[in-house]
């Protein structure tokens, strides 16, 4: 949301009562209070008929610092995302002449007295960031402001298809010379967010807009230090957007509450920030093999999935996962639980078949009920579903006809969509993939009387944790696993997830990176996406070259629309030696196999630390000013640097910090400190070794083994 008309007016319509000085100070308990006049008050009669903000400072753990600002203290406000808190920890509070500061240890928060408004914060090395005069806010809207906009035509409607609120509070953080943003989620724009405003509110838009499937209010900054702002509902960004030298985030309503959290590192912050919000769940070792699916919309039946795990087997490609996509359903009736016996008459012998070759196996769910679905009565009689104010149940013709949404809110209903789950894995099911959570509308009444605003990004958690409470009870804990499309903060405790429908090009494949480096630059573990792309076509270049990334991805599935992704189906036989898709299949699925021991090391260190499996390379080098805006290359683990190649011809650009990096492929030792430029057939990829590494291998024998990176010269 953009309040100002450059730096010294504000749009028209809006008005703006800024927090002008820190009046008073005390102590309540656990926090420091402010209460900030939006007037400096030079005589009794400054304090009459205007409003004041009242800012409280508490610290919920060791380095992280919690502000909360309300305009009227009595409006219900946002519970957001439950945070958790460390009982044993005790920040020290204080008030003296100059002001007040919370002591959370690595950090402190300090508000001075008097005017201007200053709150800062700070570690022993200096200061953070902070939040100067104008920074607080409490802006009234008249209707129609023009604050942001106007996807639909009509001044005042947000990016996100909401009507603008008739007011908001807003906060602005200070950025520094050189100072660089990530996170907010998965975002398939540029990974440096500086200069964008981001609407955080998930929805279905595809990988090639500004859209994401998994906004994450939390942001991190190449100064060592995140920011969540605590707020379930719609939160804007301008992130040296509106006012170039500022973060600003602004909610609707009457409170906005944030916390600051601090490194130095990226990693230290992604560690007390997963701390808060939920650790990523460790993965089954099976889970890391390669996935095949039906596709979306092809015909298949039991001889159509037969023939692929054949196919993959005489070619000698290793597959752990077969994944059945929607039409395991039939039409008109997702989600009924129910295989179409027309396709499937015998599911429990075809899934124990399955299992018998040593399979796992995946099945596609979403949240809906279509009307024809014989469990939408049973819902409606019960109030199991969403419903409209007026009481009638919330129903939509978009994905299936008079579809109606799990009102997980009400416990009955969750019981009774994870019934149906359980039944569903009893019959062999092993994992599931949660797809949708999105475009959750606010025009209903929620069964527990939860705000329609924060619900439309709360129901991907309760929907996700449905299903993978589920999981976990019936498999045991470490071998649940979804393969998630829509998230939150706080979603990477239930993994996996994945990147939503991309395309079939060399573009996508690279904006697919991007979201996903971006994604774990916001606390999520594990990172998957259709390999070759989900739209379209995939043209044999961009399949073979989706496939290494894809093999070199945390997790890994072949997954289409319109037509399959057997690796067979995009060869020719006039290929050179090793460049078929089938071999590059079959080579990069061994080397992924080779590197188990490895991947599940690093999964463990994501369960541990938050520190995700996928690392950006501003997560891993964050001294090295070089790697401040690379956004295609990454780190896999701790050790191995990976490339994609993003071009038919096999030119690649990419950047080796400073060290020894020994090629995984030809075993060269070179120095790094540079970029490169090399041109890769299908069956390489540039992948190095970290100087002093020691990767743990596996053979196909299942022999254990160790690859070295050459030591410190």
């Amino acid at each position: 949301m953009k309040f100002t008309d450059g730096f010294w007016h504000t749009r028209p319509g809006v008005e703006a009562l800024y927090a002008q000085e820190a009046r008073d100070l005390a102590v309540d308990g656990d926090e420091l209070v402010a209460w900030a006049p939006t007037r400096v008050v030079a005589t009794r009669g400054d304090t009459l008929n205007r409003p004041m903000l009242t800012v409280s400072l508490a610290s919920p753990a060791e380095g992280v610092i919690r502000v909360r600002i309300e305009h009227h203290c009595g409006t219900p406000r946002d519970v957001g995302f439950g945070i958790g808190s460390d009982a044993a920890h005790r920040p020290v509070i204080a008030i003296d002449d100059e002001g007040g500061v919370v002591d959370a240890g690595s950090l402190r928060a300090r508000i001075r007295r008097g005017a201007p408004w200053d709150l800062s914060f700070e570690h022993d090395g200096g200061t953070y960031t902070s939040s100067g005069h104008k920074s607080v806010g409490y802006m009234r809207l008249e209707p129609g402001a023009p604050v942001a906009a106007e996807p639909a035509g009509v001044a005042g409607i947000t990016t996100t298809g909401l009507a603008a609120a008739s007011a908001y509070l807003h906060a602005q953080l200070s950025l520094g010379v050189g100072e660089l943003v990530y996170g907010l989620g998965e975002r398939f724009g540029p990974l440096v967010k500086n200069g964008q405003t981001v609407d955080v509110w998930n929805a279905d838009g595809g990988t090639s807009s500004e859209q994401s499937y998994k906004n994450v209010p939390f942001y991190l900054t190449n100064r060592g230090y995140g920011v969540l702002v605590n707020h379930a509902g719609h939160v804007s960004f301008e992130v040296g957007s509106e006012a170039v030298e500022q973060v600003q985030f602004s909610v609707a309503g009457e409170c906005l509450e944030y916390f600051v959290i601090a490194g130095p590192t990226p990693a230290e912050v992604l560690d007390r920030y997963t701390r808060l919000t939920g650790r990523p769940a460790q993965v089954p070792d099976w889970s890391y093999g390669l996935w095949l699916s039906t596709s979306f919309t092809t015909d298949y039946d039991e001889d159509t999935v037969n023939a692929f795990i054949d196919g993959m087997a005489e070619r000698d490609i290793p597959l752990e996962v077969f994944h059945f996509d929607c039409f395991w359903m039939r039409e008109f009736h997702w989600t009924d639980f129910e295989w179409d016996p027309a396709v499937f008459p015998d599911p429990e012998g075809m899934l124990a078949r399955l299992h018998d070759r040593g399979l796992r196996v995946s099945a596609w769910l979403n949240p809906y009920i279509a009307q024809r679905s014989r469990l939408f009565r049973e819902g409606v009689e019960h109030g199991y579903l969403v419903r409209r104010p007026d009481g009638s149940v919330w129903q939509w013709d978009l994905w299936q006809a008079g579809m109606a949404l799990v009102d997980f809110t009400n416990p009955e209903a969750t019981r009774w969509f994870q019934a149906h789950l359980r039944r569903l894995l009893a019959q062999g099911v092993d994992a599931i993939k949660t797809d949708f959570g999105e475009r959750i509308p606010i025009d209903v009444a929620w069964h527990d009387g939860s705000d329609p605003e924060a619900m439309h990004h709360r129901y991907t958690q309760l929907y996700n944790r449905a299903v993978f409470d589920v999981l976990e009870e019936v498999r045991g804990p470490g071998e649940a696993v979804l393969f998630a499309r829509s998230a939150t903060a706080g979603g990477q405790s239930m993994p996996v997830h994945w990147g939503g429908d991309n395309s079939s090009t060399f573009t996508s494949m690279a904006e697919s990176l991007r979201g996903g480096l971006s994604l774990a630059l916001s606390g999520f573990g594990y990172w998957s996406h259709d390999i070759g792309g989900f739209e379209g076509d995939p043209d044999p270049a961009v399949f073979k070259r989706w496939l290494a990334f894809g093999l070199l991805s945390s997790h890994s599935r072949l997954h289409g629309s319109t037509s399959y992704r057997v690796p067979w189906a995009f060869d020719t036989g006039d290929e050179a030696p090793g460049q078929s898709a089938v071999e590059v299949a079959r080579a990069f699925t061994k080397l992924k196999a080779s590197l188990r021991p490895y991947l599940v090391a690093a999964g463990d260190e994501a369960h541990r630390t938050g520190r995700p499996v996928m690392r950006p390379m501003q997560l891993e080098f964050p001294d090295d000013p070089a790697t401040a805006y690379l956004d295609r290359q990454y780190l896999l683990g701790p050790s191995l640097l990976v490339a994609p190649v993003f071009s038919a011809s096999g030119e690649v650009d990419y950047y080796l910090p400073a060290g020894r990096w020994t090629n995984w492929f030809t075993r060269e030792v070179v120095e790094g400190g540079g970029w490169r430029r090399e041109v890769h057939g299908f069956d390489t990829v540039p992948l190095w070794i970290r100087e002093g590494a020691v990767v743990p291998v596996v053979d196909e024998e299942g022999r254990a083994g160790e690859v070295r990176g050459a030591a410190a010269s």
